[in-house]
Formats: C-alpha cells, sequence, structure tokens
C-alpha cells in the first residue's frame, strides 16, 4: 500500500472526526511511519485489520474533504497569502528605487506584516 501524503494532510483536517481507534492507527502508519505488521503487533489485531482500518479512514477522510473541501482552501489561501506577500515586497523594493513615498513604504511593510501573521 503506497502512502499518500495528502492523507497525513487530510488527517489535521478532518483527524477528529474519525474514531479515535482509527485516527490514532491512520497516525502510526501516516505520521510515524509504521508498517502494517507493527502497528497490528501494538493494537493487538490482524495486519489485515489494519489496512483494512486504514482503507476505510482514508476514504473517509476523501469524502471529507470532497465534501468540504477544507484542505484545498487552506492550500489556495496559504496560495494568495505568499502572492500577496511578493507583490507587496515588489512595491516596496520599486518604491525605494524610483519614487520613496513613506506612505507606500509602510502600507507595504504592514501587508507584509499581516499576511506573516496569518500564516503562523
Amino acid at each position: 500500500m503506497a502512502k499518500d501524503i495528502k492523507i497525513s494532510l487530510l488527517l489535521d483536517f478532518y483527524g477528529s472526526m474519525l474514531t479515535e481507534k482509527q485516527r490514532r492507527i491512520v497516525e502510526y502508519y501516516y505520521n510515524d511511519d509504521l508498517s502494517l505488521s507493527e502497528i497490528a503487533e501494538n493494537e493487538g489485531i490482524t495486519r489485515q485489520g489494519v489496512r483494512d482500518f486504514v482503507k476505510r479512514a482514508e476514504g473517509q477522510l476523501l469524502e471529507m474533504e470532497r465534501k468540504l473541501g477544507l484542505a484545498r482552501k487552506f492550500r489556495e489561501m496559504m496560495d494568495g497569502f505568499q502572492k500577496i506577500e511578493e507583490a507587496a515586497d515588489r512595491i516596496r523594493e520599486y518604491n525605494r528605487h524610483y519614487i520613496y513615498a513613506r506612505e507606500i513604504d509602510e502600507s507595504a511593510k504592514q501587508i507584509l506584516e499581516i499576511t506573516q501573521k496569518l500564516c503562523e
């Protein structure tokens, strides 16, 4: 079973909507990089049982993302913040080299500070 990094991200968004056991097993598999056999031994279930838990949880996480789209919206928001930061940097740089207006520099600086705070 190939590990999909997307599932680890979806676990961050929707993990609390899984059962405690599902969440724990998926975290072992994706975040702690344990094998199905290692998880089976830790949980006292069969390797096939672990695989079934992981596949069921993957399906639930993907379905939640399909319905809610929180991870997609988060990625889009982070991409947007990066573009805003790049634009503010270009404005400050242009301002420094060509016209220097303190108000423009302060506004661009404020934009950068706000986007950095929102990305924390």
